[in-house]
């Protein structure tokens, strides 16, 4: 019994040493990793051969191919995912602060801001963000508080007022006000590449683009969909052939513009025009922009929210 024993603790300690983890100098420790790391992908290319082998054989009678497990097809159930279609969420959007853009009362005019003094590179992003955005106007805001602009906005027709910010000469902070009832989003804004420094870039023309929007499945993602969408034009020209997408995967919201190509009478291609950028969303307010006494439909708070990996708000 005793000479078991000390086999058995023998191998623990051999499993321990072979262990990368367990191993301090840092160089063996690698050297290790590496090793089993290569051993796992071999077993697993052996897996896949023995599973391929056995499919050919069985035939029509094998079994369908395992699904790939990914964050989005094992994401948390949300509770406020809409269905389009639902009776219930037509009748949301007939009564909501877009209505009348839906219902074509309204054609979009876009007013965006920035601050005084702005570095290069957030005067390109507004630049190529009043590209994109047909009938926008950009303008200095001059220090003047924005709930004495959104007035003065709404005065002069303005449906939206798109709010740059920066930090150490980036942009980083979008705000998006749509007029004039709201809501009002904040977002993140990071990635910002312009379409110059895109390779193969193509140029922007002057019509008017369709507009893609991928993936918003919640309550506050619809509300969010629904407000991009009421910055373009109902009405697309498709004959210039642009395209703007805003793609949602895992709560990052992935800006791109492109135009799409007829290589032949089969095949079509896709060249970007930039420029290409990544929003999050950090709250989502109702009626126009009030930081004192807003009231929030809904706020970003890490520490509750982001509790799993697998739990999407958008």
């Amino acid at each position: 019994l005793d000479m078991a024993r000390t086999l058995t603790a023998s191998r623990a300690l051999q499993r321990l040493r072979s262990s990368s983890s367990a191993v301090k100098n840092k160089l063996r420790r690698q050297t290790l990793y590496q090793k089993e790391k290569l051993n796992r992908n071999k077993e697993k290319k052996e897996r896949k051969k023995k599973r391929n082998e056995e499919a050919k054989k069985m035939g029509d009678q094998a079994p369908p191919k395992e699904v790939p497990k990914t964050l989005e097809n094992t994401r948390v159930a949300e509770e406020t995912t809409v269905d389009p279609e639902d009776l219930e969420t037509l009748q949301d959007e007939k009564t909501d602060e877009m209505a009348s853009y839906f219902d074509r009362l309204t054609a979009p005019k876009v007013l965006i801001i920035s601050i005084t003094k702005t570095s290069l590179k957030t005067n390109i992003f507004i630049r190529e963000l009043s590209l994109c955005i047909p009938n926008s106007e950009v303008r200095l805001r001059r220090n003047v508080p924005l709930k004495k602009l959104i007035p003065e906005a709404m005065k002069r027709s303005f449906t939206d007022v798109l709010v740059v910010n920066e930090d150490r000469k980036q942009p980083n902070g979008l705000l998006h006000i749509h007029l004039p009832n709201g809501p009002t989003a904040h977002f993140k804004l990071t990635n910002f590449r312009r379409g110059y420094d895109i390779k193969g870039h193509g140029r922007v023309t002057s019509h008017q683009p369709e507009v893609v929007l991928n993936n918003f499945c919640t309550r506050v993602g619809h509300t969010v969909a629904r407000m991009f969408a009421a910055l373009f034009p109902h009405d697309p020209q498709f004959q210039g052939r642009r395209v703007v997408t805003f793609h949602n995967q895992r709560d990052f919201i992935f800006f791109r513009h492109h135009r799409y190509i007829f290589r032949s009478s089969k095949k079509v291609g896709l060249q970007e025009l930039g420029p290409r950028f990544t929003l999050k969303l950090r709250s989502l307010q109702k009626g126009t922009f009030d930081s004192k006494y807003g009231d929030y439909i809904w706020l970003h708070k890490r520490k509750e929210m982001d509790t799993s990996r697998k739990r999407f708000h958008l």
